[in-house]
Protein backbone atom coordinates (compact mmCIF):
# COMPACT_ATOMS: atom_id res chain seq x y z
CA UNK A 1 0.00 0.00 0.00
CA UNK A 2 1.42 3.28 -0.75
CA UNK A 3 2.54 5.89 1.73
CA UNK A 4 0.47 9.36 0.84
CA UNK A 5 2.01 11.94 3.20
CA UNK A 6 0.03 14.71 2.80
CA UNK A 7 -2.00 17.50 3.34
CA UNK A 8 -5.82 19.43 2.13
CA UNK A 9 -3.75 21.70 -0.30
CA UNK A 10 -4.27 21.61 -3.83
CA UNK A 11 -1.13 19.99 -4.25
CA UNK A 12 -1.86 17.51 -2.04
CA UNK A 13 -5.14 16.92 -3.95
CA UNK A 14 -3.60 16.46 -7.12
CA UNK A 15 -2.38 13.25 -5.84
CA UNK A 16 -5.29 11.84 -4.14
CA UNK A 17 -7.25 12.18 -7.06
CA UNK A 18 -4.33 10.37 -8.98
CA UNK A 19 -5.08 7.22 -6.27
CA UNK A 20 -8.59 7.75 -6.60
CA UNK A 21 -8.97 7.27 -10.61
CA UNK A 22 -6.00 4.80 -11.11
CA UNK A 23 -7.51 2.85 -8.46
CA UNK A 24 -4.76 2.30 -6.53
CA UNK A 25 -4.51 1.43 -2.16
CA UNK A 26 -3.20 4.01 -0.68
CA UNK A 27 -2.33 4.95 3.17
CA UNK A 28 -2.64 8.76 4.28
CA UNK A 29 0.02 10.16 6.49
CA UNK A 30 -0.87 13.69 7.36
CA UNK A 31 1.55 16.27 7.40
CA UNK A 32 0.04 19.24 8.91
CA UNK A 33 1.61 22.64 7.45
CA UNK A 34 0.42 24.77 10.07
CA UNK A 35 1.71 23.05 13.23
CA UNK A 36 5.05 22.12 11.17
CA UNK A 37 5.07 19.29 11.03
CA UNK A 38 6.98 19.59 7.14
CA UNK A 39 10.13 20.18 9.06
CA UNK A 40 10.34 16.96 11.33
CA UNK A 41 12.84 14.48 10.27
CA UNK A 42 10.83 11.59 9.27
CA UNK A 43 9.27 13.92 6.59
CA UNK A 44 12.52 15.52 5.55
CA UNK A 45 13.83 12.11 5.22
CA UNK A 46 11.76 11.62 2.31
CA UNK A 47 11.68 14.91 0.71
CA UNK A 48 14.94 17.42 1.41
CA UNK A 49 11.99 20.22 0.28
CA UNK A 50 9.82 20.29 3.45
CA UNK A 51 6.89 20.18 0.88
CA UNK A 52 4.09 18.04 0.83
CA UNK A 53 2.92 16.08 -1.09
CA UNK A 54 5.72 12.76 -1.31
CA UNK A 55 5.03 8.92 -1.22
CA UNK A 56 6.70 5.62 0.00
CA UNK A 57 5.79 3.40 -2.27
CA UNK A 58 6.87 -0.35 -0.70
CA UNK A 59 6.18 -2.06 -3.59
CA UNK A 60 8.76 0.09 -6.44
CA UNK A 61 10.29 -0.48 -9.14
CA UNK A 62 11.77 -4.25 -8.85
CA UNK A 63 9.97 -4.98 -5.60
CA UNK A 64 11.88 -2.55 -4.03
CA UNK A 65 10.91 0.51 -1.93
CA UNK A 66 10.57 3.53 -3.66
CA UNK A 67 10.50 7.33 -2.29
CA UNK A 68 9.52 10.50 -4.35
CA UNK A 69 8.57 13.98 -3.73
CA UNK A 70 7.18 16.93 -6.60
CA UNK A 71 3.93 16.10 -7.54
CA UNK A 72 4.48 16.08 -11.13
CA UNK A 73 6.81 13.27 -10.44
CA UNK A 74 4.72 11.73 -8.71
CA UNK A 75 1.69 11.66 -10.81
CA UNK A 76 4.27 10.27 -13.64
CA UNK A 77 5.03 7.72 -11.65
CA UNK A 78 2.01 6.47 -10.77
CA UNK A 79 1.01 6.41 -14.19
CA UNK A 80 3.93 4.21 -14.82
CA UNK A 81 3.41 1.82 -12.49
CA UNK A 82 -0.05 1.26 -14.14
CA UNK A 83 1.05 0.37 -17.35
CA UNK A 84 0.72 4.44 -18.48
CA UNK A 85 -3.02 4.78 -17.50
CA UNK A 86 -3.93 8.15 -17.67
CA UNK A 87 -0.65 9.71 -20.18
CA UNK A 88 -1.36 8.95 -23.67
CA UNK A 89 1.01 6.31 -25.63
CA UNK A 90 1.03 7.89 -28.73
CA UNK A 91 4.14 10.27 -28.82
CA UNK A 92 1.88 13.75 -29.36
CA UNK A 93 -0.61 12.67 -26.97
CA UNK A 94 2.07 11.60 -24.30
CA UNK A 95 3.87 15.56 -25.02
CA UNK A 96 0.94 17.46 -24.71
CA UNK A 97 -0.04 16.08 -21.57
CA UNK A 98 3.42 16.44 -19.83
CA UNK A 99 3.26 20.24 -21.58
CA UNK A 100 0.07 20.74 -19.58
CA UNK A 101 1.36 19.08 -16.29
CA UNK A 102 4.56 20.93 -16.60
CA UNK A 103 2.45 24.35 -16.86
CA UNK A 104 0.91 23.63 -14.12
CA UNK A 105 4.65 23.20 -12.45
CA UNK A 106 5.60 26.62 -13.73
CA UNK A 107 2.94 28.33 -14.08
CA UNK A 108 -0.46 28.34 -12.09
CA UNK A 109 0.59 26.81 -8.65
CA UNK A 110 3.05 28.98 -7.92
CA UNK A 111 1.80 32.55 -10.05
CA UNK A 112 -1.98 31.28 -7.64
CA UNK A 113 0.65 30.36 -4.73
CA UNK A 114 1.90 33.95 -4.80
CA UNK A 115 -1.24 35.73 -5.52
CA UNK A 116 -3.00 33.13 -2.07
CA UNK A 117 0.11 34.52 -0.50
CA UNK A 118 0.19 38.59 -0.97
CA UNK A 119 -3.92 39.13 -1.53
CA UNK A 120 -4.97 36.96 1.70
CA UNK A 121 -1.78 35.94 3.77
CA UNK A 122 0.19 38.67 4.40
CA UNK A 123 0.29 40.83 7.37
CA UNK A 124 1.11 43.50 4.62
CA UNK A 125 -0.48 44.38 2.20
CA UNK A 126 1.70 45.49 -0.95
CA UNK A 127 -0.52 46.91 -3.80
CA UNK A 128 2.52 46.20 -6.49
CA UNK A 129 2.32 42.54 -5.34
CA UNK A 130 -1.38 41.87 -5.11
CA UNK A 131 -1.58 43.41 -8.57
CA UNK A 132 1.03 41.83 -10.21
CA UNK A 133 -0.19 38.34 -9.16
CA UNK A 134 -4.08 39.21 -9.47
CA UNK A 135 -2.83 39.83 -13.57
CA UNK A 136 -0.95 36.35 -13.23
CA UNK A 137 -3.77 34.76 -12.38
CA UNK A 138 -5.87 36.34 -14.97
CA UNK A 139 -3.51 35.94 -17.62
CA UNK A 140 -3.24 31.97 -16.84
CA UNK A 141 -6.50 31.53 -17.19
CA UNK A 142 -6.79 33.22 -20.56
CA UNK A 143 -4.54 30.31 -21.60
CA UNK A 144 -6.75 27.92 -19.85
CA UNK A 145 -9.78 29.21 -21.68
CA UNK A 146 -7.96 29.26 -25.15
CA UNK A 147 -6.71 25.73 -25.11
CA UNK A 148 -9.89 24.62 -23.40
CA UNK A 149 -11.71 26.10 -26.85
CA UNK A 150 -10.21 24.18 -28.98
CA UNK A 151 -10.22 20.63 -26.88
CA UNK A 152 -12.40 18.97 -24.43
CA UNK A 153 -9.32 18.61 -22.06
CA UNK A 154 -5.88 19.83 -21.61
CA UNK A 155 -4.24 16.61 -23.68
CA UNK A 156 -6.92 16.41 -26.13
CA UNK A 157 -10.36 14.57 -26.27
CA UNK A 158 -9.09 12.35 -23.33
CA UNK A 159 -9.19 12.99 -19.48
CA UNK A 160 -5.33 13.03 -18.43
CA UNK A 161 -2.81 13.77 -15.40
CA UNK A 162 -2.80 16.96 -17.20
CA UNK A 163 -6.20 18.00 -16.06
CA UNK A 164 -5.76 16.29 -12.68
CA UNK A 165 -2.86 18.25 -11.69
CA UNK A 166 -3.94 21.61 -13.04
CA UNK A 167 -7.95 21.32 -11.36
CA UNK A 168 -7.32 21.52 -7.96
CA UNK A 169 -5.85 24.97 -8.54
CA UNK A 170 -8.84 26.07 -10.81
CA UNK A 171 -11.08 25.25 -7.83
CA UNK A 172 -12.63 28.07 -5.44
CA UNK A 173 -11.60 30.56 -7.75
CA UNK A 174 -13.46 32.82 -5.33
CA UNK A 175 -10.05 32.73 -3.54
CA UNK A 176 -8.35 34.35 -6.21
CA UNK A 177 -11.30 36.69 -6.91
CA UNK A 178 -12.00 34.72 -9.88
CA UNK A 179 -15.49 34.43 -11.65
CA UNK A 180 -15.38 31.04 -13.86
CA UNK A 181 -18.31 32.80 -15.75
CA UNK A 182 -16.04 35.03 -17.86
CA UNK A 183 -13.95 31.99 -18.69
CA UNK A 184 -16.89 29.29 -20.27
CA UNK A 185 -14.21 27.11 -21.57
CA UNK A 186 -12.64 26.56 -18.81
CA UNK A 187 -16.23 26.58 -16.57
CA UNK A 188 -17.47 23.75 -18.63
CA UNK A 189 -14.19 22.16 -18.45
CA UNK A 190 -14.16 22.90 -14.48
CA UNK A 191 -17.49 21.07 -13.85
CA UNK A 192 -16.72 18.61 -15.87
CA UNK A 193 -13.96 17.05 -13.84
CA UNK A 194 -15.82 17.83 -11.01
CA UNK A 195 -18.65 15.67 -11.73
CA UNK A 196 -15.99 12.86 -11.35
CA UNK A 197 -16.43 10.52 -8.37
CA UNK A 198 -13.13 10.08 -8.34
CA UNK A 199 -11.70 13.49 -8.03
CA UNK A 200 -14.71 14.04 -5.36
CA UNK A 201 -13.25 11.28 -3.29
CA UNK A 202 -9.98 12.65 -4.12
CA UNK A 203 -10.69 16.07 -2.81
CA UNK A 204 -12.33 14.78 -0.07
CA UNK A 205 -9.02 13.28 2.00
CA UNK A 206 -8.61 14.98 5.02
CA UNK A 207 -11.12 17.70 4.74
CA UNK A 208 -12.12 17.46 7.58
CA UNK A 209 -8.97 19.08 8.34
CA UNK A 210 -8.87 22.28 6.27
CA UNK A 211 -8.39 25.75 7.70
CA UNK A 212 -11.23 27.13 8.68
CA UNK A 213 -11.16 31.40 9.00
CA UNK A 214 -8.15 33.30 9.11
CA UNK A 215 -4.53 31.89 9.18
CA UNK A 216 -3.45 32.64 13.06
CA UNK A 217 0.09 34.21 13.85
CA UNK A 218 1.28 30.89 15.15
CA UNK A 219 0.37 29.68 11.43
CA UNK A 220 1.85 31.86 9.52
CA UNK A 221 5.13 31.93 11.34
CA UNK A 222 5.18 28.49 10.67
CA UNK A 223 4.74 28.33 7.29
CA UNK A 224 6.75 31.56 6.52
CA UNK A 225 8.51 32.52 9.14
CA UNK A 226 10.88 28.96 9.31
CA UNK A 227 11.21 28.43 5.63
CA UNK A 228 14.44 30.42 5.85
CA UNK A 229 15.78 27.90 8.69
CA UNK A 230 14.64 24.61 6.70
CA UNK A 231 17.83 23.63 4.77
CA UNK A 232 19.98 23.96 7.30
Amino acid sequence: MIEVWTWPTPNGHKVHIALEELGLPYKVVPINIGKGDQFKPDFLSITPNHRIPAIVDPDGPGGKPLQLFESAAILIYLSEKTGGKLIPSDPPGRYACLQWMMFQMGGTGPMFGQYNHFANYATEKIPYAIQRYTNEVARLHRVLEKRLAEADYLAGPEYSMADIINFPWIRNPERRNIDLAAYPNVKRWHDLVAARPAVQRGVEVLSESQRRGQMTDEEREVMFGKTQFAAR
